[in-house]
């Protein structure tokens, strides 16, 4: 499902129009966007947490000349699936 699929599907379960349910989506995505990159976690409660986690640094290989290459630390998002999400999956 896409972001277009899934404003109207908000639309249409919560009586609003595509271009309200669109906003609203936005500003969800902008506001864990910005709390995740701010270095804080988002847990929204039976669906799950996103949060960022560091990767060390590490020795990598060159694929074409199997030269080893230090591949840099770097900082990642994170989603842990809720009980919930768990259990409507399975």
């Amino acid at each position: 499902m896409r972001k277009p699929e899934l404003a109207a599907a908000i639309a249409e379960s919560a009586g609003l129009s595509k271009t309200k349910a669109n906003e609203v989506l936005t500003a969800l995505t902008d506001e864990i966007t910005r709390a995740v990159s701010g270095g804080n976690a988002v847990q929204l409660i039976g669906f799950g947490t996103f949060e960022t986690r560091r990767r060390n640094e590490r020795t990598g290989k060159n694929p074409q000349t199997g030269e080893a290459i230090k591949i840099p630390a770097s900082n990642y998002v994170a989603f842990k699936p809720g009980k919930a999400l768990k259990e409507a999956v399975n």
